[in-house]
């Protein structure tokens, strides 16, 4: 049975612009009750994650990434970040943040992450602890604090501006006992009265499973989706920088993309397929499956609806929702003139991609050679492509760096949208190298070289949608 509240996810950028966030989002117009029935999980400020573990994009190692490689100059990193979030801090002093707290829960933490990590180093110079003992729990620990960082400013911000906010620390800290995902999430809410009640709650979530040895960097998103989905929301709301737009409107301009409106889950499984940050494809398949909704809304301008992602939504005319695409990808062909005829060679190559956990994101074949499309930062990726040399002695395998741009929509039976978009590509003097489009005509893949990934993008915004 569904709720009167809301779970609302608020993204480590708007984090950091918390001023904005709690005038336009959690504050706003809003007086007495209108304030509550509504519980926010909140991510790290921008680039502190990336600080704790290493950088997203760039890979530049973190505090754990140094740890886990035995380079002692993780202390200086943990150090710094400490200054860093204590000057976080002292940014949010006119939003009237009590800074002795603020600051006091930072070193308790760091401190307590220190001295935890220091002992591990300890107890590993005996010898009798591996690596895999201890690293995926070092890792959890230090994913935690970033957003116990933000949520726990966030609950005194808003108590010292009258809104009676409760802080819900999911992170586990200090607590002994293990409980399930589920469990976790039921215990920290049991008490809670949404209706005189703000929830802010950590993005991160202690269990028993290991939500970032599971999820990854995803985890904020599957709390978000875990709380919707047991606690009985009426719908879920992210808020971004940007709407759900028809294009990145960094790239193609903000006054050239409109807002999507509506879409449906199937689409958003297509965006993450892609690595686009609309919402986590395991966080959204729950309340799919719940039939609730997903809002995506732009922090700056509160008044306007958004995108609403259903489970039935298909555009009642036909028309390309968005152009996207994901610029570093990786197209691992293998050509072997005794493929052709020979029932189950696919087969025996996709053992090799399931055997190394590597997922791909297109694929397209011919009589004698198939090409799958993988992203280029995906860890053991060398690895699985030396293993399938050896375990196709006669096949030429090659790792070529490529680009895919996609027009998607949950209705394109358009006559001649495939010709148009490729005519768009070839007037812009982009060369299509393999293209890749299925039945259910929701995604339309094109691969092209690296350095027309911008220009391919622009050229079919401005002839499908722009034009449109």
């Amino acid at each position: 049975m569904k709720g009167k509240h809301t779970v609302e996810k608020i993204g480590g950028t708007s984090m950091s612009q918390f001023k904005d966030v709690m005038n336009n989002i959690i504050i706003g117009k809003r007086k007495g009750r209108e304030l509550y029935n509504r519980i926010f999980v909140v991510s790290a400020y921008a680039g502190i994650t990336d600080d704790l573990l290493e950088h997203k994009k760039a890979g530049t190692p973190g505090i754990y990434a140094k740890f886990a490689a035995g380079d002692a100059s993780w202390v200086k990193n943990l150090e710094d970040l400490r200054r860093k979030m204590i000057e976080i801090n002292a940014s949010f002093k006119s939003l009237k943040l009590d800074l002795k707290k603020a600051d006091a829960f930072v070193n308790e933490r760091m401190d307590g992450i220190k001295s935890c990590l220091e002992d591990l180093i300890n107890l590993r110079s005996y010898g009798h602890l591996k690596p895999s003992d201890f690293l995926p729990a070092s890792r959890e620990m230090l994913s935690a604090v970033g957003e116990a960082h933000s949520a726990y400013n966030s609950t005194l911000i808003l108590n010292a501006n009258r809104v009676n906010a409760v802080y819900v620390d999911l992170t586990g800290w200090k607590e002994t006992e293990q409980f399930s995902f589920d469990d976790m999430i039921k215990k920290a809410f049991k008490k809670i009265d949404l209706e005189k009640q703000l929830a802010i709650a950590t993005g991160y979530t202690k269990c028993e499973e290991g939500i970032m040895t599971r999820f990854d960097r995803g985890y904020s998103e599957i709390t978000f989706s875990k709380i919707a989905v047991l606690t009985g929301v009426k719908e879920g709301i992210i808020h971004k920088e940007y709407h759900l737009s028809t294009g990145d409107p960094k790239l193609i301009g903000v006054n050239k993309v409109k807002t999507i409106g509506s879409t449906n889950f199937n689409i958003a499984d297509q965006l993450s397929d892609l690595g686009m940050e609309a919402i986590h494809s395991k966080a959204s398949k729950e309340m799919e499956q719940c039939n609730i909704p997903i809002r995506v809304k732009n922090t700056f301008e509160p008044e306007h609806p958004g995108t609403v992602i259903s489970n039935d939504y298909i555009s009642p005319e036909p028309r390309v929702e968005m152009i996207c695409g994901r610029k570093e990808v990786l197209a691992i062909e293998v050509h072997d003139p005794d493929m052709v005829g020979q029932s189950g060679y696919d087969y025996l190559l996709l053992k090799y991609f399931a055997d190394y956990n590597i997922s791909y994101i297109a694929v397209n074949s011919d009589a004698n050679t198939i090409t799958h499309y993988v992203p280029e930062k995906t860890q053991r990726i060398k690895e699985c492509i030396e293993a399938m040399r050896k375990g196709f002695p006669g096949a030429e395998i090659k790792a070529k760096p490529v680009s895919i741009v996609c027009a998607i929509g949950s209705n394109m039976d358009i006559p001649g949208l495939l010709a148009k978009a490729a005519g768009a590509l070839a007037n812009a003097g982009i060369n299509v190298l393999g293209m890749d489009q299925n039945i259910r005509q929701v995604n339309m893949q094109f691969i092209i070289e690296r350095k027309h990934f911008e220009g391919a993008q622009i050229a079919l915004h401005k002839e499908l949608v722009e034009k449109k």
